[in-house]
């Protein structure tokens, strides 16, 4: 994998925004004039936004650093120079350069912006609830990545439900004001069009693969694109739709890897566990899922150790609280909070029955967490934006310290999905940061209380944002 050279130059430094990936010119070799030629499928481009504020320098002091890595620094301060950290250490270490704007973040907690690993956005639209291929336009796309930013997620990746691929790949390419970061994997890859997730507005997106030709084909399909990564879904349906077969997806994995290219499984409900072990036999790079039809055995956790390099997106199916609901009624309009209290008013009348699904993920999220594996962050959201928070409390509840989990929703989420600016404070990396009222070490819900957000150097105008996700209809920024 190698970078181009597109740049953009602020303030005398330059930041490489585009990741190009190497095109195989058979299924073993690689064509040195093709190197640069194909963008991945999150490679950003340039285009101007309006944030508020200029690309000024400024020199953040005081705060408490969450560095995104498992390290933290007291009595903080950092400049950022346009888009990037230029420096970062402690108050005191240096001072300010002459006619920087000063901040002071004193009693304040600094962390890297969050990034969401696994979402299906386009399809709900969340002005007025309404779920239909129809939805899959930009403004309803830019509305919903507004949101995740005004919950200070800085990049997402959409895994495979693009229901207008050429739409998805000009996103892709674009800086979008006051939104995060748009990624896609195109187009996923199920036994038929109908074998990925069920539901009407679903049906029909994906690839379908009943042989290994196929699945090749497709894979190749998605290079042309300058895609990364491979979403494959390994699910039956509850036996109501064909499931991908093991020599199907042996062929996609070894395409892909041919091409540079990484592959991603989704497990189902009903034979997880045996189809987690034969996919990390045959060379598997992630689950954007736990095992979640059982709770794993040793033979699973020994080829976890012995496959250190593959991670998992736990993706733990989390129940709604009053604090959630209240998180969510900043941004969702009446209607829908009232219906969420509602079915929360419910449990809570029946006692709060234990929730089988969440207790199974937590009990296999613990055992893959001590066999070692690398857990990152995926919410399978739709487009409300406020998963990542909900998810890093659950591994918080599960086992995992909050800083293991601010972790793997920052630094480690940035290297597995190779965002190489992105997910850690430090000089040359992406100045995209969250500014919170609580330390998050503290209780991991303090990731709630955001004070400003930060993208690409320049403050978020949340309170603007607000506003404008309670209008009834979502607008084009085009």
């Amino acid at each position: 994998m190698q970078f181009s050279d597109r740049r953009v130059r602020d303030s005398g430094f330059a930041l490489r925004l585009s990741l190009r990936a190497p095109r195989a010119t058979s299924r073993g070799g690689l064509r040195a004039s093709a190197l640069c030629a194909l963008t991945l499928s999150f490679t950003f481009g340039v285009a101007a936004y309006a944030q508020r504020g200029a690309n000024a320098a400024t020199w953040f002091e005081g705060a408490r650093l969450i560095v995104g890595d498992g390290n933290t620094i007291e009595n903080a301060a950092f400049f950022v120079e346009g888009e990037a950290f230029t420096w970062v250490g402690r108050q005191g270490q240096r001072q300010p350069p002459q006619g920087a704007t000063r901040v002071d973040l004193s009693g304040k907690t600094v962390m890297p912006s969050l990034i969401d690993g696994h979402n299906h956005i386009g399809l709900i639209n969340e002005k007025d609830g309404s779920n239909t291929k129809a939805n899959y336009r930009r403004e309803i796309i830019v509305d919903v990545l507004q949101r995740y930013a005004y919950y200070g997620v800085a990049a997402t990746l959409s895994m495979g439900l693009e229901a207008d691929q050429e739409l998805a790949y000009e996103l892709r390419d674009q800086v979008i004001p006051n939104a995060a970061r748009f990624l896609t994997v195109g187009k996923g890859i199920a036994a038929t069009p109908i074998g990925g997730p069920t539901g009407e507005p679903r049906l029909g997106i994906p690839y379908g693969a009943r042989t290994g030709r196929e699945g090749r084909d497709h894979v190749l399909e998605l290079h042309t694109r300058g895609v990364r990564f491979v979403k494959i879904w390994v699910d039956d349906r509850n036996g109501d739709v064909p499931k991908l077969q093991p020599g199907v997806y042996r062929a996609i994995i070894a395409e892909a890897h041919a091409n540079g290219m990484e592959v991603l499984a989704h497990l189902s409900r009903t034979s997880a566990l045996a189809d987690a072990k034969e996919l990390l036999n045959v060379g598997i790079d992630g689950f954007v899922h736990l095992v979640r039809d059982r709770d794993v055995d040793d033979e699973y956790l020994a080829a976890v150790k012995a496959h250190p390099k593959v991670w998992s997106g736990p993706n733990i199916p989390v129940p709604a609280t009053k604090d959630s609901i209240a998180s969510l009624a900043e941004t969702l309009p009446a209607k829908q909070i009232e219906g969420m209290r509602a079915q929360l008013a419910q449990l809570e009348a029946k006692g709060n029955p234990p929730n089988e699904l969440f207790e199974l993920h937590c009990r296999n999220l613990r055992k893959i967490h001590d066999a070692g594996m690398v857990i990152g962050m995926g919410t399978d959201g739709t487009g409300d934006g406020f998963g990542s928070h909900e998810q890093i409390e659950a591994y918080t509840r599960c086992g995992m310290t909050p800083m293991e989990a601010i972790v793997a929703a920052t630094g480690t989420n940035a290297r597995i999905l190779h965002l190489d600016r992105m997910g850690v404070v430090a000089a040359g990396k992406e100045a995209s940061f969250n500014v919170l009222d609580a330390n998050p070490l503290e209780s991991i819900t303090n990731t709630r209380r955001i004070s400003k957000v930060y993208l690409r150097g320049k403050e978020l105008d949340r309170q603007a944002l607000r506003t404008g996700f309670m209008t009834t209809t979502a607008t084009s920024t085009r």
